[in-house]
């Protein structure tokens, strides 16, 4: 077998994590205005199909997780969810009615549930063993998800068709099957069982409580992806448009989430997470005045900060608060919490907020919530400071 050099394998990360990103960013900006303009649905139907994604993250990913402790060939299932995930996307393009596009979505979310989790997974292991940096990997999927929107934004505004969202999702999943050939094929021995290790996580409050947060904070801003587009378009913008402002706001991710270990070192996880969260609070608020679409570019480089520290931020918090032995199981829950239940309530809630009001008020619900969230951070960060002081790095004590 050909051996493998650690800055190779490093640099296959990336260009999977830009593949794979730029996936997501063809299909999921735009996904909203597919369904309401190809497939004309309603506001209330596209927000159940939207929130059915992660409902089913919800309970796929501890599924995906347990395969994975299970098989440990960690890298063999996430190419077979990755081909999946493909076709599914490829057999949506033929759905039509609300009842199939539904079924459909179904199809798409079991297998894409587990491309994020296990591929973070696999290089969160990397990046320890091998001391490296995991931001440097995660901030190639920002600017593969600002790429593509700016490229798909393009491509549907000449063809007049939104159906090749998903042909340039499938395609871009596709090619990321050949970095993938190069990650390491086996997964981390497990030392606990998954109901032992929620039974431990569960009994720490600050998890619990950093978990709540995160649900209020980071549900919104998954909810945002989705319905971006739809605000843009109200906002008098076209689908370039959509794609001009995802590239400002997701490419903006890249150069925080290079920085953003130095920077977490600097001040610790719980004041990063609440500035980040104060930002996306500013954010939601002034998109409730309804501003014009040129104050909404100007506004989409705060996602870079409230984005690009956030994620490695909360990564690096679930690996430091959870006992040693339970920390993949950490991850599985936190992803499913904050993916899954957040994104769900969120993007269902937003659905009916467009239908019921405008995109304009589902903004300001968005900024009430995230204000709340911020209160619990506060919470979070005095029961770090007191129950685990300087633990293991140090991020936790500042």
């Amino acid at each position: 077998m050909e051996h493998i050099s650690s800055e190779k394998r490093y640099r296959q990360f990336q260009v999977f994590y830009f593949l794979t990103f730029f996936g997501f960013g063809s299909l999921f900006p735009l996904l909203s205005v597919y369904l309401e303009q190809e497939a004309h649905l309603n506001h209330t139907q596209i927000g159940m199909i939207i929130s059915l994604i992660p409902i089913i993250t919800l309970f796929m990913q501890p599924i995906w997780g347990m395969l994975s402790d299970y098989t440990r060939k960690p890298a063999k299932l996430l190419m077979t969810a990755v081909l999946m995930t493909s076709f599914a996307a490829i057999l949506y393009l033929f759905a039509e009615g609300f009842g199939l596009l539904l079924a459909g979505i179904i199809g798409v979310a079991v297998f894409q549930s587990a491309v994020v989790p296990l591929s973070d997974s696999i290089s969160l292991n990397f990046v320890h063993q091998h001391k490296k940096e995991y931001g440097n990997i995660r901030l190639w999927g920002a600017l593969g998800f600002a790429f593509a929107v700016f490229v798909v934004g393009k491509i549907t505004d000449w063809s007049g068709s939104l159906g090749w969202i998903f042909i340039v999702y499938a395609a871009g999943l596709l090619i990321s099957l050949f970095p993938l050939r190069d990650f390491p094929k086996e997964g981390q021995p497990v030392h606990t069982g998954f109901s032992e290790g929620l039974s431990k996580l569960f009994k720490e409050k600050t998890f619990g409580m950093f978990l709540f947060s995160n649900f209020l904070i980071f549900g919104p801003v998954l909810a945002n992806n989705y319905y971006f587009g739809t605000f843009i378009l109200a906002a008098g913008g076209s689908l370039t448009g959509v794609g001009v402002a995802f590239l400002l706001a997701a490419g903006s991710e890249a150069p925080f989430m290079r920085v953003a270990q130095r920077i977490i070192h600097r001040i610790g996880i719980v004041p990063i997470l609440i500035v980040c969260s104060a930002l996306s609070f500013g954010r939601w608020l002034l998109y409730f005045f309804e501003p014009p679409v040129m104050l909404i570019y100007a506004t989409t480089f705060v996602q870079g900060i409230s984005v690009g520290l956030y994620i490695p931020a909360a990564l690096l918090f679930v690996k430091e608060i959870a006992p040693e032995d339970v920390q993949a199981t950490a991850v599985g829950i936190y992803s499913a919490v904050g993916n899954g239940v957040g994104n769900a309530f969120f993007s269902f809630l937003a659905g009916v907020m467009v239908d019921v009001f405008n995109v304009f008020w589902m903004y300001g619900a968005f900024a009430l919530f995230t204000l709340a969230g911020i209160g619990v951070s506060v919470y979070v960060h005095h029961l770090t400071r007191r129950t685990f002081g300087l633990k293991r790095s140090g991020y936790l004590g500042t």
